[in-house]
């Protein structure tokens, strides 16, 4: 059984394995992304918190997947180029994932039962669902796909202060 968040892999979406206690100490939000979503606007708020935060302690993390309505069917390399070229994306992204099923990443398993959702349904319901992570590497809030990045700034401001 994982203790913490740094207990993890990912792949970076350039390949690289990226072992996550690399991060120790630092307030993680980790999000399930997509290209092609009604949320997809959302890599802006996140861009502007990684910008505003990074330097105090935050680092947001990426996480493509492509389990709701095919929303992000591209390669790493296409999707990456997309973040980069629409939002000027430069917070680490991850490799393509599933978050749900029976191919979920152990990260997304863990988090889920941290932090079930609504009614103490742990599935991930849609793309840009978000995992605050204090700095001992627990979850410290989920939030929901419609939560707009901005309305973060409170709770991430509480958990680089903790």
């Amino acid at each position: 059984m994982s203790d913490s968040v740094y207990d993890f892999e990912a792949k970076a979406i350039t390949g690289e394995t990226v072992p996550l206690r690399q991060y120790q100490g630092r307030v993680l939000l980790i999000v399930n992304t997509a290209s092609k979503c009604g949320f997809t606007p959302q890599f802006e708020g996140l861009q502007k918190l990684w910008k505003d935060y990074q330097d105090r302690g935050l680092t947001v993390l990426g996480f493509p997947s492509n389990q709701f309505l095919s929303q992000d069917p591209g390669s790493n390399d296409e999707i990456a180029s997309f973040c980069q070229l629409h939002y000027g994306v430069d917070f680490p992204m991850m490799a393509k994932v599933d978050v749900n099923g029976d191919e979920a990443t152990p990260l997304y398993r863990w988090l889920k039962g941290e932090k079930p959702g609504l009614l103490g349904i742990e599935a991930i319901k849609w793309n840009f669902t978000k995992f605050l992570i204090g700095k001992n590497g627990q979850v410290l809030k989920r939030y929901a796909p419609q939560d707009a990045p901005e309305k973060l700034a409170k709770d991430i401001e509480a958990a680089l202060a903790a």
